[in-house]
């Protein structure tokens, strides 16, 4: 049982986490109901925490993780660590401390979880898309599954399928729109997003994609991937309408910037990649208030059909 001071030191390190690890979610996190925020920088903690363990970095960026014993396994820590958490024991680190106490607080079904950690696993081993089916499965096990929990915490039903289903549709888009602005950084550290079907019919070897004789043809391989984002943000429209206001209203602004990331690395083509796209102050804002108005008449629009969108798979 964790007490009410322990539980507010976790919070406070939480909230210093995302702050400082993606400054567009702490944003967006202030929209919620104060209960919901603070879960949500208690998942956010442990999600940057194993992002950070897989990929060797501290808050996104390069640094070396401290090495436990001679034979450290970044996946082996943070699957033994999650298990520590979800039974209930302290674990002695911050980020899976935060997930013990969410998870317990929230009923988040385990398989979510499990699912985000496989989605690490597939970095680990060099995981590459040959279809977009495959593509959009591992966009499901990165951030589907979180937008999955995600909607578990702010207070849907683990049992309406329909409306995990948008959820995860959300984190679908937000991940698409991070493959489609970081093909260049991905392409230093030796990854690539783009299934190989694409890179074939786009006629571009594999390993070569950022070449600057290939950049007109990777502007439209983006264009795709930010197409295919607009999709299932569109289809996350309907779910958002589901939730409490203040959710509703974070969720909106959420996809509003992701979404403006995408479809402004469409709209650079093949310069897409020569500075990183961000979303300043201003515009996220103006973006905030969009959301806001939407959030204000939900369902205005009327429902969007998930007819032809990939779905995630069911426990």
């Amino acid at each position: 049982m964790t007490s009410a001071a322990d539980r507010a030191a976790i919070v406070a390190g939480a909230w210093t986490t995302i702050r400082a690890g993606s400054k567009s979610f702490a944003s967006a996190s202030r929209l919620f109901d104060p209960a919901t925020r603070e879960r949500a920088w208690l998942l956010y903690a442990w999600c940057r925490a194993c992002d950070d363990y897989a990929d060797g970095q501290v808050l996104g960026h390069k640094a070396p993780l401290p090495e436990s014993g001679g034979a450290f396994s970044a996946i082996d820590h943070i699957q033994s660590q999650t298990a520590f958490a979800l039974s209930g024991r302290d674990t002695g680190e911050l980020p899976f401390d935060a997930l013990r106490i969410v998870a317990a607080e929230c009923a988040i079904p385990h398989a979510f979880i499990r699912d985000h950690l496989d989605g690490f696993a597939m970095d680990a081993r060099g995981w590459r898309p040959r279809t977009e089916e495959d593509l959009l499965q591992y966009c499901y096990h990165v951030a589907g599954a979180v937008g999955c929990m995600m909607a578990v915490l702010m207070g849907v039903d683990p049992a309406d399928a329909d409306t995990l289903d948008r959820a995860c549709d959300l984190g679908l888009a937000f991940q698409l729109a991070n493959i489609a602005r970081d093909l260049g950084e991905d392409d230093a550290i030796g990854r690539c997003y783009l299934p190989l079907d694409w890179l074939a019919e786009f006629d571009i070897p594999p390993g070569e994609h950022m070449r600057p004789h290939y950049r007109p043809r990777m502007a439209i391989a983006a264009k795709r991937l930010s197409l295919l984002a607009e999709r299932h943000e569109s289809s996350a429209r309907t779910g958002a309408a589901r939730l409490p206001f203040r959710a509703r209203w974070a969720v909106l602004s959420a996809a509003n910037i992701y979404g403006a990331i995408g479809r402004e690395v469409a709209k650079r083509g093949a310069q897409a990649w020569d500075r990183r796209v961000v979303i300043g102050k201003a515009e996220k804002l103006r973006h905030v208030a969009a959301a806001l108005k939407e959030a204000r008449f939900p369902g205005r629009g009327g429902e969007v059909s998930r007819d032809g969108l990939w779905t995630r798979p069911r426990a």
